[in-house]
């Protein structure tokens, strides 16, 4: 019997998927076949085979040794009765393991716990993110992994470990497992965090050098892409601190630890998308300054223009009026008028020149 805290048991999908398809997912339409294998942790030796039968399954489940089941791709989501029915996989569990997109949990029952995570990654162009969902189910004897995006070879570098690897094995390994990973999955994370950060700092130093629309574009991508990653994370902050409390009976002491240290790393995590955040924010503040400068030093040029042309322009009214006057009549009034307004002109641009009106202020060292 399932005891969960209210809530815990429904279906959160989400209106949208977080980030784009990777390229296994668009290729297949979104859906990729399902394709399932197990890790048998037998007595003696550990094995890896696929499943292509319900037989072969009955037959390793009644074995009574660990099980690590695995499924790749959700195309068909209805072809996967028949394995819970053969895993006894609870029926509220289910539709959380294959609902996609599904929101980020780790959520502990009576004898079980779930965990949906999002696995993040950049496309072929570094400011658009895919996703890609992965659901973990712990029950006693048994750890069931889902996820999306179809490979040929799951897992494998774990796998490949488990497989070199003498000796019986019991259900510690699976929670061993399950956190191994729940951590590769976050510390995935970290990676695109860091390049994101370079990023933002080349787009402020560009930014206060030679602002452009186009850069203050980059930086809302930027700032969505950490929106995103941070929507996803979020959920895992309280949920992480409430399955610590209850003390899951599934998870050893090693395992329990590994969840006590990716709650600090969800912590650590959700601090630096904060800053990131803020650095968005700051570069958004610096285009608006820089060009406020630029328009500030543009209205200062006309400024000057203006200024050095209006009393030419009034010397020039003056002489053009349709009256008498006494200067028209002299030999070289015309010769005067040109070095008076030169003159004018010049005093009017040393004056203004040793005042710092010729400075440029949109200059960044």
């Amino acid at each position: 019997m399932l005891q969960s805290t209210p809530g815990a048991l429904s279906s959160c999908r989400l209106e949208e998927r977080p980030a784009s398809l990777p390229t296994a997912l668009y290729v297949s339409g979104g859906r990729a076949s399902s394709q399932v294998s197990v890790v048998v942790f037998g007595r003696e030796r550990t094995s890896a085979a696929l499943v292509r039968d319900l037989n072969q399954l009955q037959v390793s489940r009644a074995a009574d040794v660990p099980l690590w089941i695995r499924v790749n791709g959700l195309g068909m989501p209805g072809s996967l009765d028949w394995l819970w029915d053969a895993l006894d996989v609870p029926e509220p569990l289910r539709p959380l393991l294959v609902d996609v997109p599904q929101q980020s949990r780790v959520v502990s029952f009576e004898g079980a716990l779930l965990v949906v995570l999002h696995r993040l990654g950049f496309a072929r162009d570094p400011s658009h993110l895919i996703s890609s969902q992965l659901g973990l189910l712990l029950l006693p004897g048994l750890l069931i992994t889902i996820d999306e995006a179809p490979s040929s070879r799951p897992f494998e570098a774990l796998t490949n470990w488990l497989l070199r690897q003498e000796g019986s094995r019991d259900q510690r390994d699976l929670d061993d497992i399950l956190h191994y990973l729940v951590d590769e999955v976050l510390d995935g994370i970290f990676p695109m965090l860091e390049q994101i950060a370079t990023r933002l700092d080349d787009l402020e130093a560009s930014t206060l050098r030679n602002p452009k629309p186009k850069l203050l574009n980059r930086t809302f991508q930027h700032r969505s892409n950490l929106r995103t990653i941070r929507s996803l994370i979020w959920p895992l902050r309280h949920q992480v601190r409430i399955m610590l409390r209850q003390r899951q009976k599934l998870l050893g002491p090693e395992a329990f630890r590994g969840f006590q240290e990716m709650g600090e790393l969800v912590d650590l995590m959700f601090e630096h998308i904060e800053l990131l955040r803020g650095q968005c924010d700051a570069i958004t503040q610096a285009y608006g300054a820089s060009v406020g400068n630029r328009m500030n030093q543009v209205m200062k040029t006309l400024t000057i223009l203006t200024s050095v042309f209006a009393p030419l322009t009034f010397i020039a009214g003056i002489y053009g009026m349709n009256f008498q006057i006494p200067e028209l009549h002299w030999r070289y009034g015309y010769f005067y008028a040109l070095v008076l307004m030169a003159l004018i002109a010049m005093i009017q641009l040393i004056w203004l020149w040793r005042r710092g009106w010729f400075e440029d202020w949109t200059l960044f060292r």
